[in-house]
């Protein structure tokens, strides 16, 4: 009979073995139940990989976004049910971007539903000897009974380096592009700490931030695992401490008692710790966002800055930080897209169809700066305003509040050489904006949120939780 044990000592596990032996370097709390988080995609891609090299399908199948795919929360590529993807890129959506959309959509893909494609994946696991392990969906999102351990996960690494080597480059990828917008790859080690080279990051409240890592150095491939760090950064530069503890060895290694193998790691019978309140409870001074999965809280899809990035860490581990202080280097994106495989002029007209369709924002934004140039006085409002034709579509009104004609009247006051004549024709504009209806500013509510920057690593229609 299994009985729990206690909680560990502390809220973290921490593993890191060599890839083709399977022998562990270090392991802390390596047995004890985890929540996945976005992790869970690591098994996701083992599965689809499995059956596309298997023959069942290809890379350049298409399927297609059901509404239940197009209703999981962030982070997602935001398609709206009917799209069509063909395997190979949502494969690169769900790794570079953790799009829990994009997991769906295979899951479908592969077995028709959730519910069967989970079935798949725990079949898979005991195949693997991951037996710490079951998961309810292909994303991570929290749900009751999806665990893991950080044993288990080493487990799954392995298998997918031994078993899928020609689909290595799926857990690598620095970058994706879509249309106009870049997402770098959450792993924030890939470009910056030498040799890192995979694989999966992971965060909700319940797990705090995860990361399987890899990294190959004088042909020699190690997996490091980091469950619970308190933030993005932090399990990064833990992750780089371990693989470069596992690489440089020390003297007195021969010292140091045998831990084994991953796979004779005796598993513990508890709970998965519960980091909520921890991670995004109240009394955090940075609020994470809840239940969004990964990099929602605490990464910019753009990267982070290397020396900020790794800032305030303990003394004496100036190795790590050394190699993980340098910002990440410039990366050409893989692009992908919605439709059919397309290559060469194809693929980049597509490209182009997917930015033209990202542009009315930054379209808007100019034409409200030229707007609020041209109103120099109360006439030129009203006959601005009277000309829908250059203002706004026809047939389009929208109702303006009094803080609309504040925000006209900013510009001018900005303005280096405003004469006394245009200064003084300001109260009048505003006047005339408030009695004369043919001077309300067309679209004035809509122009302003159309103004917006476009923020990079964001798909459009994507949603996601509040930054932190």
């Amino acid at each position: 009979m299994a009985f729990a044990a206690p909680r560990p000592a502390s809220a973290e596990a921490t593993l890191v073995v060599e890839a083709d032996t399977g022998k562990v370097l270090f392991a802390e709390n390596a047995t004890y139940p985890w929540y996945p988080a976005s992790v869970t995609k690591l098994m996701t891609a083992y599965v689809v990989l499995k059956a596309v090299k298997d023959g069942k399908l290809t890379l350049d199948s298409l399927i297609t976004v059901s509404p239940v795919a197009a209703s999981q929360a962030p982070s997602k590529m935001g398609f709206k049910a009917g799209t069509q993807v063909t395997i190979d890129n949502a494969m690169k959506m769900m790794m570079v971007k953790s799009a829990n959309d994009m997991a769906v959509v295979l899951a479908e893909g592969i077995d028709g539903s959730v519910e069967a494609f989970a079935d798949d994946m725990n079949r898979t696991a005991l195949r693997l000897g991951m037996t710490q392990t079951h998961y309810v969906n292909p994303n991570g999102l929290p749900a009751d009974g999806h665990v893991t351990s950080a044993r288990d996960l080493a487990i799954l690494a392995r298998a997918i380096l031994r078993d899928l080597p020609e689909y290595e480059y799926f857990v690598h990828i620095p970058a994706i592009k879509f249309g106009r917008r870049v997402t770098r790859n959450f792993n924030s080690l890939i470009g910056r700490y030498p040799g890192a080279d995979g694989m999966k990051t992971g965060f909700i409240c319940a797990s705090g931030f995860n990361l399987v890592a890899s990294a190959t150095r004088n042909n020699k491939r190690l997996i490091a695992v980091v469950l619970g760090a308190s933030s993005s950064s932090m399990r990064a530069y833990k992750a780089a401490q371990l693989l470069e503890r596992g690489f440089s060895g020390t003297g007195l290694a021969w010292l140091t008692p045998s831990l084994g193998t991953v796979d004779a790691l005796v598993p513990v019978a508890a709970e998965p710790p519960n980091l909520r309140d921890d991670m995004c409870g109240p009394n955090r001074k940075r609020q994470q966002a809840p239940e969004s999965d990964d990099d929602n809280a605490g990464t910019t899809a753009s990267g982070e800055g290397g020396l900020s990035l790794f800032a305030g860490l303990q003394v004496g581990q100036a190795k790590a930080s050394e190699l993980m202080a340098a910002g990440a280097g410039p990366v050409e994106p893989v692009i992908v897209y919605t439709g059919p495989k397309k290559a060469g002029a194809a693929l980049i007209a597509a490209n182009a169809a997917d930015a033209d369709s990202q542009t009315p924002k930054a379209r808007g934004k100019g034409k409200k700066a030229r707007l609020a140039g041209h109103k120099t006085d109360a006439k030129a409002d009203a006959k601005t305003a009277a000309k829908p034709a250059a203002d706004a579509k026809p047939g389009k009104t929208a109702s303006v509040k009094p803080a609309a004609d504040k925000a006209t009247a900013k510009p001018h006051a900005s303005k280096p050489a405003a004469s006394p004549a245009s200064a003084a024709a300001k109260p009048a504009a505003a006047k005339g904006a408030k009695t004369d209806p043919a001077a309300k500013p067309a679209k004035g509510k809509k122009e302003s949120s159309a103004a917006k920057p476009v923020i990079q690593g964001t798909a459009p229609g994507a949603t996601s939780a509040p930054h932190s």
